[in-house]
């Protein structure tokens, strides 16, 4: 199809691709199970909800230790407690567990994101993503790498997304699928983009260098830390939250009054009680009456989580010969 083009089409085609490409952000992680020494064989099904139940206590009791240190803060200099303290412990000692525990994971993202005004159509993506680690004398070992294969829409399908934190002079490789008329032939074309140029951030909120679930409880940590500095905020636990069948403790964060300091309305995030790490999260604005429904700014859903499965380089090389980078 390529010979059908001159060298002028072949330059708008170019132009076209780029600016309909779209490069898939944040996401979450998990984490896989551990035996406990000394765990016997044919563990029973009452043992398993035991230890899932001492995970549940896990979150609760970090609230607790919160709430407890706050109502006892009467000594000089003490900080006044705050409705966020709870979920910056949670978030803090989840960090600590991502970092120390999770070296990388796979799943299956599916994205929703309101970009200047417009909610766009979910999108599922398959993901590999190896986290950033450092030695002991602080120098990168591992580099941040991520890897997407677009599922949907069908306009998406079988595009590909490549990052590799310092590779490629800092730019992502991406090409589209071959589902569409147009995307036959951008098929054939491989783009290198700047992660936050423009052309490569059309149609999503963030870069895809901020991508991962360590980025994200990062981002988590800051904003409620910036948020902690002013009052009208309420923050609720809920048990039993369900998603696609994982039981998850649901952390909501609501800021009832629109203020210019707060980024936004309403925040939920969904920590899996087994695996201690979100898969899922989702924000609103305020609604646009007084009493109406909050407008949905993003949510992510990370689905089929699997940790620490063992990713190589090459899982993250445009030279893999599953991938159809040129």
């Amino acid at each position: 199809m390529a010979s059908y083009f001159t060298r002028r089409s072949r330059k708008y085609l170019l132009l076209l691709i780029v600016a309909t490409l779209v490069c898939p952000t944040l996401a979450y992680a998990h984490q896989d199970e551990k035996k406990q020494s000394g765990q016997k064989q044919g563990e029973t099904q009452s043992s398993r909800k035991g230890e899932q139940k001492q995970n549940r206590n896990n979150l609760q009791t970090a609230v607790h230790r919160v709430s407890r240190a706050n109502d006892t803060a009467t000594n000089k200099g003490a900080q006044t407690s705050h409705p966020l303290d709870p979920a910056i412990l949670v978030a803090q000692k989840g960090l600590e567990r991502i970092r120390g525990d999770i070296t990388d994971y796979t799943c299956t993202l599916v994205k929703r994101e309101r970009v200047n005004g417009v909610l766009g159509k979910s999108e599922y993506m398959f993901v590999k993503v190896r986290n950033r680690k450092h030695d002991a004398q602080g120098k990168l070992k591992t580099p941040f790498s991520v890897y997407l294969f677009f599922a949907k829409p069908k306009a998406a399908e079988g595009r590909e997304v490549l990052f590799v934190e310092n590779e490629n002079e800092g730019k992502l490789i991406a090409h589209e699928g071959n589902k569409t008329l147009i995307g036959k032939a951008a098929s054939l074309i491989t783009l290198d983009l700047d992660p936050e140029s423009a052309l490569a951030m059309r149609g999503n909120r963030y870069p895809i260098t901020e991508l991962g679930i360590e980025n994200l409880v990062e981002k988590l940590i800051e904003v409620a830390t910036h948020d902690r500095q002013y009052q009208e905020c309420t923050v609720k636990f809920y048990e039993g939250a369900k998603i696609n069948g994982r039981e998850c403790t649901c952390l909501e964060v609501v800021h009832p009054e629109k203020r210019e300091h707060f980024r936004f309305h309403k925040a939920r995030i969904y920590i899996d009680n087994e695996l201690q790490v979100p898969i899922r999260f989702e924000s609103y604005e305020w609604p646009e009456k007084k009493g109406g429904k909050p407008i949905l700014l993003e949510e992510y859903t990370y689905l089929n989580l699997k940790i620490n499965v063992g990713l190589k380089d090459i899982d993250f090389s445009r030279t893999n010969p599953k991938y159809k980078f040129k």
